[in-house]
């Protein structure tokens, strides 16, 4: 499915620091940065239609790919230096990720991001949405940026170059509804802070990461589960949107960690159902009105119930339910594997744990909660890929 490298080069955009030449009130990770620019370009694909999501998906986590391995560059440096040097940047990166990349569909992947890279009019539409939710979302971090920068010297004319962007981006729908603070914006300041919610806020970790960095991070998992049982295009969308998705409620309620939320018979469905009624306040509203069916679907929510790591399909404008999704590997379906995407969550919060501890940071509760998680993995193997081999394999690569 993929390689304990490649998911270590992921996670390495969580030590990635962003503004790191201004002073910030909090730290900003390129990992959080990459998991807001993929919830903004969701919303405005889905309001500018005619999008082909899958090849949203793919250019997405071929540009994430190339960031993390251009780290030292400062952003717009790094955006100059393509400009003139596209080729050899590219050859670069390319040389960096090929052993990540060669097994994942028999090289078939690593064929499409070469072929990506070197042919900048490939995905055009695609192209130009991300390129405007990358855009979006580094406004909203000078936005945090410009309150305690106030007092340098250059600070407005930054300011001024980050608004004149803007007119590039206008002709996207999407993008005027943001800018000019319509509705889809609560959404995207909803899912911005959820970078101020640490996971495993109860112990010491290193790297620190977010809840939003973890929705991304549990994305891409099954982002390339969906490739491994060679999912159809709308499956594959579906899968990453639904995990990318799955904690946006604790932008409301806060991040509730396992242990106390199934401690007490019951006390989990009571959660539930105050999630449900934040979201039906707080999020619904501000949903266009022609997706909400669809986002209710991606946050697994029915009848009042809510339950994102359900098998489900989508027809007739409703989530059924169903045991075997084998038989609904059609677009048609809409189909979600809402279990597998609890094996990726449970396997991101697995290597964030090791990857911690790797580092020599551990604590009582990071050392329980891996083997517990990598326990529960086992519990659950038998489908088309090992989770639990795949957390060992992490562990060897870590050494722990």
């Amino acid at each position: 499915m993929i390689s304990a490298e490649l998911i270590d080069k992921f996670f390495s955009a969580a030590s990635i620091e962003r503004w790191n030449d201004y002073p910030r009130m909090v730290e900003l990770s390129e990992l959080d940065k990459q998991a807001h620019k993929f919830i903004i370009a969701f919303f405005l694909a889905k309001e500018e239609g005619g999008v082909n999501m899958q090849r949203l998906i793919e250019a997405g986590v071929f540009e994430f790919l190339r960031r993390v391995v251009v780290t030292d560059i400062r952003p717009d440096v790094f955006h100059q230096a393509l400009k003139k040097k596209t080729k050899e940047i590219n050859v670069w990166v390319l040389q960096r990720l090929k052993n990540s990349l060669k097994e994942i569909e028999n090289g078939e992947f690593y064929l499409r991001f070469e072929k990506y890279l070197s042919e900048e009019k490939l995905y055009a539409k695609e192209r130009f949405i991300l390129k405007a939710a990358s855009y979006l979302a580094t406004r909203w971090e000078f936005s945090i940026i410009y309150q305690t920068s106030k007092f340098l010297s250059d600070i407005e004319s930054v300011k001024n170059s980050v608004e004149a962007e803007l007119e590039e981006y206008l002709p996207l729908n999407g993008v005027r509804q943001i800018a000019f603070n319509k509705d889809i914006a609560r959404i995207v300041d909803l899912s911005g802070r959820l970078r101020f919610q640490k996971r495993w806020a109860q112990t010491q970790r290193i790297p620190k990461t977010s809840v939003l960095g973890h929705m991304l991070i549990v994305a891409i998992l099954s982002y390339f589960y969906s490739l491994k049982i060679k999912a159809c295009p709308k499956r594959v969308e579906n899968n990453f949107f639904s995990a990318l998705f799955h904690d946006l409620p604790e932008a409301l309620t806060r991040d509730i960690v396992s242990p106390v939320k199934y401690s007490v018979s019951g006390l989990d469905e009571i959660i539930s159902e105050f999630e449900i009624q934040k979201i039906e306040k707080e999020i619904m509203p501000y949903v266009p009105h022609g997706m909400r069916d669809e986002f209710l679907y991606l946050l697994g929510i029915k009848n009042d119930k809510k339950d994102e790591f359900q098998d489900r399909i989508f027809q007739n404008g409703k989530l059924t339910a169903v045991k075997d999704l084998s038989d609904y590997n059609e677009d048609g379906f809409g189909a979600i594997d809402g279990k597998i995407l609890k094996k990726c969550d449970r396997l991101a919060a697995f290597i964030e744990a090791a990857l911690s501890i790797s580092y020599g940071v551990k604590s009582r509760e990071l050392v329980n909660g891996k083997e517990s998680t990598k326990a529960k993995l086992k519990e659950s193997a038998g489908a088309e890929v090992d989770f639990y081999q795949l957390a060992e394999e992490i562990e060897a690569f870590y050494r722990i």
